[in-house]
């Protein structure tokens, strides 16, 4: 079967009287962009990858560029190649490793000889950057939830969250910053499903915020209500209200209808220091029965009274 020529230059995206430099730029460059750490499960960009390493293996040796630029498109009718002049019995390596367990296309193998993919190296050739794996063996990778109440968010510090593993529950104690918000996440490093033979993968907690029976939450305002008789709201009262540290007397001023909003501020959610505010909604609530004597009451107050609720 015929081998296709490859051009490493076009590959790249250099000229063919290119510097080293500028191979090297332009290597670092498309490796970052294809690099499969960061295109996860894509298979053109891991493709991509492994043909700008074996592009750039070729191009930044001088020998092996050398041989690559004397014979062209034209290698095949040169020599049939088990290894160019002086590449018959070569070993390949990129910063100590061996390169000779890499994926490289059949033109490389044809050109340069017997650069298989031997040992069960890695697929994609030498990593670029050292912040990258080269696609050693690691562990997958788990999201979970944390479930916190909101008194947990504003107070913050140590939380248990139990985690279900492919081995199993496993319950960890997790920092949480105070005024975390809803949706943020946790990274536990090295936390997640281990692999023999690998690094473990890592954990990653997904705050949700718990319902309260108090408390509504807009986005780090907190809302609650206020229940009121008639008579306090209209004469005016000192009322207990909630708050996320303990309960607080507010002073109601007469007068006050449902729907009316008191605002504690520092009260609601968000980092310390920069919370939200608590709202208050005053709601007024009506005896759902009566005794004789309350209603008789409620009727001189009606008939005495001028006041039209919707006048």
């Amino acid at each position: 079967m015929a081998v296709s020529y490859k051009d490493y230059y076009k590959i790249l995206g250099v000229e063919r009287s290119a510097t080293a430099d500028d191979i090297s730029r332009a290597y670092k460059k498309l490796a970052r962009k294809y690099h499969p750490d960061l295109n996860p499960g894509d298979k053109q960009a891991e493709e991509k990858f492994k043909e700008i390493n074996e592009a750039h293996e070729v191009l930044k040796d001088p020998e092996k560029r050398r041989a690559y630029d004397t014979l062209g498109p034209n290698w095949q009718h040169g020599q049939q190649f088990q290894g160019a002049p002086g590449f018959e019995n070569m070993h390949f390596s990129f910063n100590g490793q061996d390169m000779n367990g890499a994926d490289f296309s059949e033109f490389f193998q044809s050109l340069f000889g017997g650069a298989g993919r031997r040992g069960g190296g890695s697929p994609f050739g030498p990593d670029p950057f050292g912040g990258f794996s080269s696609r050693q063996r690691r562990g997958r990778d788990v999201e979970a939830e944390l479930p916190l109440t909101l008194e947990d968010v504003v107070s913050g510090g140590k939380r248990s969250v139990t985690v279900q593993m492919s081995s199993g529950p496993r319950t960890l104690s997790v920092n949480v910053p105070a005024g975390i918000r809803e949706g943020a996440k946790l990274r536990l490093s090295g936390q997640g499903e281990s692999v023999p033979g690998g690094a473990p993968g890592d954990l990653f907690l997904r705050v949700r915020y718990l319902p309260h029976g108090s408390f509504k939450v807009d986005g780090d305002n907190i809302q609650c209500d206020v229940l009121l008789s008639p008579w306090e709201a209209a004469l005016g009262c000192k009322a207990p209200v909630p708050t996320l540290e303990g309960e607080v007397e507010l002073n109601i001023p007469a007068g006050s209808s449902s729907g009316r909003k008191f605002r504690l501020r520092g009260k609601g959610l968000g980092r310390p220091g920069a919370r939200g505010d608590l709202l208050a909604r005053v709601m007024i609530r009506v005896p759902a029965q009566l005794s004789d004597e309350e209603r008789q009451l409620w009727e001189a107050l009606a008939a005495k009274s001028s006041f039209n609720p919707r006048g």
